[in-house]
């Protein structure tokens, strides 16, 4: 869902179809998804900011609320469409376009640990991490492909040994 170093940080689930970006927080080192609209906003807050020298000095001993950006969950199995792959990282995980889709997935349970990933179609699999900032990442469908089976009337069936 999300990483362990975004719980410190307001959090909400995505919905399908949300175009999201790979964003650092203001926490330093810590990178999540954040939607384009909570950005947007943002950005807005700080243009009404008033300019001149006296409203500047007041701001500075009496900040105003700025809108917290939300990390934005996804749940494990959620198909992702991952958009601007940068060229170094197309070469390292075999990559022919800049768009590719994947399966978020979370690749450990070890407690302070880096777990969140994208799961490319190729098997390759690239630690959330690893993503540029400002890399754009639109979710296409929030169940799991083991979810969409089980809608179309096929059955999981596990084996268990005897």
């Amino acid at each position: 869902m999300c990483d362990y170093s975004l719980m410190t940080i307001p959090n909400r689930l995505a919905v399908s179809g949300e175009d999201l970006v790979v964003h650092r927080f203001a926490a330093g080192s810590v990178v999540g998804l954040a939607s384009v609209c909570d950005l947007r906003k943002r950005q807005e807050y700080r243009k009404v900011q008033p300019h001149g020298f006296w409203p500047r000095l007041k701001n500075l001993f009496n900040p105003p609320d700025a809108p917290a950006i939300p990390a934005v969950c996804i749940p494990p199995g959620a198909r992702l469409l991952v958009q601007d792959i940068p060229p170094k990282l197309q070469q390292q995980c075999g990559f022919q376009e800049e768009s590719e889709e994947a399966v978020f997935t979370q690749i450990t349970a070890a407690v302070n640990t880096f777990r969140d990933a994208v799961r490319f179609q190729n098997g390759v699999e690239v630690l959330l991490q690893r993503l540029a900032e400002g890399q754009r990442v639109r979710v296409l469908d929030l169940s799991s492909a083991e979810d969409r089976e089980t809608s179309q009337g096929q059955q999981r069936v596990s084996v268990r040994a005897a």
